[in-house]
């Protein structure tokens, strides 16, 4: 997985990648490649490059998404303020200010090439409806099609910056990036930031630092790196947030690329069988990514709360990989949700100390409420029309609406 440059550039090349005849790409660029991060002027030359790396891609017949962030940034500059602050409310109000002066400048930059493009502002509850995820799609596809450039980023003035556990915020925009992919169905998420690619720790403290030119396990590299860094000062990203997203872009059938932003140039050779490829990191799309319904109830819902099943109902689940999740299997239910909501499937069980661990088996939409669930856990599915004096359904999380996250069994 941590393979040497030397040996992973003989392997590398000769992997099977997507077509180049016609990709669609997804580049997200972070604040560091837009503004100084003491200024806060905007680095006008690396963003020509970025324009005329689109253009150059567009130019090859390539659809091409910018995930942008730097609202901020911008918005800290035209009101001469020097830190960013930490009231949540200061912060949205100052994206407020900063997202027309950023659009206004992508605008300038890609009108001097006749260039139209979109502004695309988005937040996890606009995707948390199916019909809204859909038109958001839609918008995308319609987008592409006219031969424009959409510019996305996270409604900043409107959103909560409060991460919630096992849920997945924008925020850093490198998530949203990841979503966006999902979204386009990409072929390629290019993540650029301040460094050439994933280190196994900080080059900036640790010369021994290697690079990771290729990963095919994200969970198993998790544990072989240190990623602590947490960004720069104007950002909200770093290496662990990027990891997040390619976790969530290559389960979307998304090859995802580390590379520098002030190079944005190093795109064209990497999409290309070019010999002399530049430093970077790839991560490899799972061959059996999640369709999209199913990546929608993974990353566009909320788990509105928990069930919690036995051992048999959680072997069954991850062994088949294609099981329902019927009543019987079920031992409790966790917070307050309506049929059709998002639940998290999990089973409780003790590891070789004796703490109680809890594993996440999947998620999906259910067919009856908590408290119905809460009245036929534990029975069989054709006592659940004497319980509850109806039946909508003969189990409680169809298989086409979960998804599931643990490993497959051994």
């Amino acid at each position: 997985m941590l393979d040497q440059p030397s040996m992973v550039h003989k392997n590398y090349l000769n992997q099977a990648r997507p077509s180049t005849d016609s990709l669609t790409i997804v580049i997200k660029i972070g604040t560091s490649s837009i503004c100084d991060e003491k200024t806060h002027f905007p680095l006008l030359s690396n963003l020509s490059m970025i324009v005329e790396t689109i253009l150059q891609l567009k130019a090859r017949g390539h659809r091409v998404v910018l995930v942008s962030s730097a609202a901020v940034g911008t918005g800290l500059r035209r009101l001469n303020i020097d830190v960013k602050p930490k009231k949540l409310a200061a912060i949205q109000a100052i994206a407020a200010v900063g997202q027309g002066r950023l659009m206004s400048l992508y605008d300038d930059l890609f009108g001097q090439f006749n260039q139209p493009i979109a502004q695309i502002l988005l937040t996890k509850n606009d995707l948390a409806d199916r019909s809204q995820y859909l038109n958001a799609v839609n918008c995308f596809e319609e987008l592409l099609d006219m031969g424009v450039v959409p510019i996305v980023n996270e409604n900043d003035t409107i959103s909560s910056a409060v991460r919630v556990e096992n849920e997945i915020r924008f925020g850093d925009n490198d998530s949203l990036s990841a979503i966006a992919a999902g979204m386009v169905k990409a072929d390629y998420l290019f993540l650029m930031t301040d460094v050439d690619c994933l280190y196994t720790d900080n080059p900036r403290t640790n010369p021994l630092a290697e690079p990771v030119w290729k990963c095919d396990d994200i969970q198993a590299l998790r544990e072989k790196i240190v990623v602590t860094a947490p960004g720069t000062s104007l950002g909200t990203g770093g290496m662990v947030t990027k990891l997040i997203a390619a976790e969530l872009a290559t389960a979307a059938g998304v090859t995802t690329i580390i590379a520098r932003g002030s190079t944005p140039q190093n795109i064209l050779k990497i999409i290309t069988d070019e010999s002399d490829l530049p430093l970077h990191t790839r991560f490899t799309a799972q061959d059996n990514p999640l369709i999209d319904r199913k990546w929608w109830i993974l990353h566009g819902l909320k788990s509105a709360g928990a069930i919690f099943v036995d051992k048999g109902a959680y072997h069954a689940i991850v062994a088949k990989q294609r099981s329902s999740l019927l009543a019987a299997g079920i031992v409790k239910v966790e917070g307050e949700f309506a049929a059709q909501q998002s639940a998290l499937v999990v089973h409780e069980t003790t590891d070789e100390s004796g703490q109680t661990k809890i594993v996440e088996i999947g998620k999906g939409l259910v067919n009856y409420s908590s408290i119905e669930i809460a009245l036929v856990k534990g029975r069989k599915s054709s006592e659940i029309a004497d319980i509850l004096g109806y039946v909508d359904s003969d189990c409680i999380m169809n298989r086409d609406n979960l998804v599931i996250i643990a490993p497959r069994d051994n």
